[in-house]
């Protein structure tokens, strides 16, 4: 083989490797949209043929891997501040609203049934509520029989974003639950899975339980859920529509990276258990970056259908203009 032929060959090798690499994109972290990442990755991959894999590995291993630059991004449902941002260099942007529900398995009890109020909700997760039939949760639900059993909470075993907006809104109600993605829980009996899927399966699996969970798990295995007491006092149902109009009171500027927490917002009509979750991306990878904000780009544009049917709030057209203003400016279009 001549010496040019030999730098073709090479050149093609490499031109290859390039183009395969840059045809595959790897992400893990917040299991809170994995059920949507799902449904964008595999019609992406059928529309453009670039394949993204992403693994519900939970928010906090997934913060962990892109510091540690394992991963092309990862999911967080806990946004960073951008101090955090800074020193890890980092990229931040939302990339849909969803919500966490309480999904309990009580006999006789279906859907939508159960009422639990802020105290209620406070009370089980705190350990002062302990017995189904206690007071706190009978006053507000007397149609229904409550049994005296004990209560067992499912809670996530793993560092979690789903945890980190579950504990921001019971800090609301209690300033003694830090708001955490892995607190300690004084509950009387608490069983951890790990992500959205292991605490839905223990809540399936386990008589007299409760648990957090993200909405979609509820709907795709048809798990109970109970209406919540809101900010201005009402029981609201987890519902697209109750998700829509708490959705409206998020606030955000590409200035802080998109830095917001949305729970327990304002609206007698608003669900109050919502968050927004959100993608990070390294500085120093702008090729690579490309590749990841292309893949959004068919999201927001293509993906809201999608996002809607599972129950999860798309980014109104305003913020999807300020994110991609915001990729622009940080040269990653």
């Amino acid at each position: 083989m001549t010496l040019k032929k030999m730098f073709t060959a090479a050149l093609i090798a490499t031109l290859t490797a390039g183009t395969a690499y840059a045809e595959e994109l790897k992400g893990r972290g917040a299991s809170f949209p994995a059920p949507l990442y799902k449904v964008w990755t595999s019609e992406y991959y059928k529309a453009t043929g670039v394949k993204v894999n992403y693994t519900p590995t939970g928010s906090g291993d997934g913060v962990k891997s892109i510091k540690k630059r394992m991963v092309d991004f990862a999911g967080s449902d806990k946004p960073l501040k951008q101090k955090e941002l800074k020193k890890s260099k980092l990229h931040m942007f939302p990339t849909v609203v969803g919500s966490v529900v309480l999904a309990y398995n009580l006999e006789g009890v279906k859907d939508g049934e159960l009422k639990l109020s802020r105290n209620a909700v406070a009370g089980i997760f705190n350990g002062s509520i302990t017995h189904w039939d206690d007071k706190a949760i009978a006053e507000d639900n007397a149609g229904l029989s409550l049994p005296h059993e004990p209560i067992t909470v499912a809670v996530r075993a793993d560092k979690s974003g789903t945890t980190f907006n579950f504990t921001y809104f019971l800090n609301q109600i209690d300033e003694k639950i830090n708001v955490s993605k892995k607190p300690t829980w004084k509950a009387a009996k608490v069983i951890a899975g790990k992500s959205n899927s292991g605490v839905s399966a223990n809540i399936q699996q386990i008589k007299n339980s409760i648990g957090y969970i993200e909405y979609s798990y509820k709907t795709k295995l048809g798990l109970t859920a109970a209406q919540i007491e809101n900010k201005e006092g009402k029981f609201i149902n987890p519902t697209l529509e109750s998700f829509q109009e708490a959705a409206k009171y998020a606030t955000w500027t590409p200035e802080n990276d998109f830095y917001a927490v949305i729970g327990d917002p304002a609206g007698a009509t608003s669900y109050p258990i919502v968050a927004a979750t959100f993608l990070l991306l390294p500085e120093e990878k702008q090729a690579m970056n490309k590749n990841v904000t292309k893949f959004m780009e068919w999201a927001y544009t293509n993906g809201d259908a999608a996002a809607t049917e599972l129950g999860y709030v798309p980014l109104p057209k305003e913020t999807k203009d300020q994110i991609r203003r915001y990729w622009e400016a940080k040269k990653i279009k």
